[in-house]
């Protein structure tokens, strides 16, 4: 849900329900590396709620436009690491077999 002025479209709210600071950080991370934006940040309005509002201030762009872009370019970050991960992880288990290694070992 995006709360904002209806005249202004570079400054807005966004709540986001059923997320956390996981979320938060990662986007807020993201917009602050874009030009575009002149402030971002975020709240938790209570830790019992499930609920995330990112603030978005943009220097001419529609914040939610900018949002937008920022939130499919952490989602093309996540995908990276995950392919680099799984790339890594493929790699270990061609050297060293399953059945070599010692999963008891402490």
């Amino acid at each position: 849900m995006e709360h904002g002025s209806v005249t202004d479209s570079t400054a807005s709210t966004f709540s986001i329900m059923e997320e956390d600071h996981t979320l938060a950080n990662s986007a807020r991370f993201v917009l602050n590396q874009d030009p575009r934006v002149a402030f971002c940040g975020y709240s938790i309005p209570h830790p019992a709620d499930k609920k995330i509002n990112i603030r978005v201030q943009t220097t001419g762009d529609p914040a939610k436009d900018v949002l937008k872009d920022a939130l499919q370019d952490l989602m093309v970050m996540c995908q990276h690491v995950r392919g680099t991960f799984d790339i890594a992880v493929a790699n270990h288990r061609a050297k060293k077999p399953a059945e070599q290694m010692d999963v008891d070992q402490k």
